[in-house]
């Protein structure tokens, strides 16, 4: 069995307690699914052209937002959207999953990130009412959903740290269509989306990877790779 080639979007920074987590989650991930796992780091101001990131098994856009070019991580995220490659986002991920599909699929050409454009009228990603950094949550997960299905449960417990999240002043309009929200925390704030119609497009504002850490395998990322092995 070939290994599956994963590609990481973002800024390789071993700094960052995500960065360590990931490859770690994928080497249990791998040993768990018996599939073998290869993956490269694509720095945002150095990705492949678009033909090259279609060609990977699945797109991982990790946390350690804001990157240094965010246009093309949007592209690299449309790629995955539009060409059915299986793609997760977590934490920073989650967030540009979240402004590119709101300019690319719904036209809101001017859908910003709050933490780079502070002035934007259409924020729909903005600063948390509370801070979520080093923070973990109880979850409820919408049953049916990819992520309910990857954890055999409708709820879970998972680790934060970022200070941006869903805009709740555009969340019914985000999600009404093919996203939807899947992932919930106790006051109902969007905590995890997922795009119908798509082998596999999952975005977490958690970070779920950090679990490896602890030596346990995430089941969103063995969903991820599992998907990149169907493809």
């Amino acid at each position: 069995m070939g290994a599956r080639r994963i590609g990481l979007i973002g800024d390789r920074d071993d700094t960052i307690t995500a960065h360590r987590a990931i490859p770690a989650a994928l080497r249990l991930v791998a040993e768990q699914l018996a599939q073998p796992v290869a993956f490269d780091w694509l720095a945002s101001d150095a990705l492949p052209a678009d033909e090259a990131l279609a060609a990977y098994d699945g797109l991982w856009c990790v946390p350690g937002s804001p990157y240094r070019d965010m246009d093309a991580v949007l592209g690299a995220i449309r790629v995955a959207r539009e060409r059915g490659v299986p793609f997760l986002g977590t934490c920073g991920g989650f967030q540009h999953a979240v402004i590119e599909y709101a300019r690319n699929a719904l036209g809101w050409a001017d859908a910003e990130h709050a933490e780079t454009a502070p002035q934007a009228p259409r924020a729909v990603i903005s600063a948390l009412a509370c801070s979520l950094v080093e923070v973990s949550q109880d979850l409820r997960l919408q049953p049916g959903s990819r992520i309910a299905a990857a954890y055999g449960t409708e709820t879970a417990q998972e680790g934060y740290r970022c200070n941006y999240g869903l805009n709740p002043a555009f969340a019914a309009q985000l999600t009404q269509g093919p996203l939807r929200a899947t992932a919930h925390d106790e006051h109902g704030e969007v905590r995890a989306i997922e795009l119908d119609g798509h082998p596999f497009f999952v975005g977490t504002l958690f970070q779920p990877e950090r679990a490896a850490l602890k030596g346990t395998a995430p089941p969103i990322v063995a969903a991820f790779v599992r998907a990149a092995a169907a493809r």
